[in-house]
């Protein structure tokens, strides 16, 4: 059974920073690209950046210059570091990933979310 568990939200005051991070775990035969999405009160889930399992990035408009994603292949893990981060940055941060297991069969997995508030 495949699993992504996101740590690292919490409050900030504006200007601060957070690094989030998502491990996935089971059996995973390969993860192709992964993303951060957030959520805020009453707003549709937000697609905040992307990467491929080769290490292209992409990034929303509002979040470019101030958050960068990486991803560590080896250990199935996502990041998120968020810099420079600003109160309409408060949000449910969700990491998804498309992957396969063994056999072939692919999915696309979300993780339970995490929970960023950057205060005034």
């Amino acid at each position: 059974q495949v699993q992504l568990v996101e740590s690292g939200g919490g409050l900030v005051q504006a200007g601060g920073s957070l690094r989030l991070s998502c491990a996935a775990s089971g059996i995973i035969f390969r993860i192709y690209t992964m993303k951060w999405y957030r959520q805020a009160p009453g707003k549709q889930r937000e697609l905040v950046a992307t990467i491929a399992s080769g290490g292209y990035t992409t990034y929303t408009d509002s979040v470019k210059g101030r958050f960068t994603i990486s991803r560590d292949n080896a250990k199935n893990t996502v990041s998120l570091q968020m810099n420079s981060l600003k109160p309409e940055d408060t949000a449910v941060y969700y990491c998804n990933a498309a992957l396969a297991i063994p056999g072939g069969v692919r999915g696309d997995y979300w993780g339970q979310g995490t929970q960023v508030t950057v205060s005034v």
